[in-house]
């Protein structure tokens, strides 16, 4: 199989099946006030024949989408229509 290196040049390497994923949410907190909570969804797992990191351990690239949530935002940075509607 084909993939994109980090350096953004292919290379060819072995899917690897994967048995077990634990994914969880990770929370941002950012200087505005708001929180963020992101979760990736590993699609696959590609090791890389012949390459390794400084501590000889393989190369795996992991193809992942990522799913993200505004959890809370500052009021002044919030839509003043939220879409709701109020009874009179």
């Amino acid at each position: 199989m084909r993939v994109q290196g980090p350096d953004g040049k292919p290379l060819d390497g072995y899917d690897i099946p994967i048995i077990e994923s634990t994914e969880r949410w990770t929370e941002i907190k950012l200087e505005d006030g708001s929180v963020l909570r992101v979760k990736p969804s590993i699609l696959s797992a590609i090791r890389i024949p012949g390459q390794h990191d400084p501590d000889g351990n393989p190369m795996y690239i992991l193809k992942a989408t990522n799913a993200m949530i505004v959890a809370e935002a500052a009021e002044k940075y919030k839509r003043g229509d939220t879409g709701s509607t109020k009874a009179n």
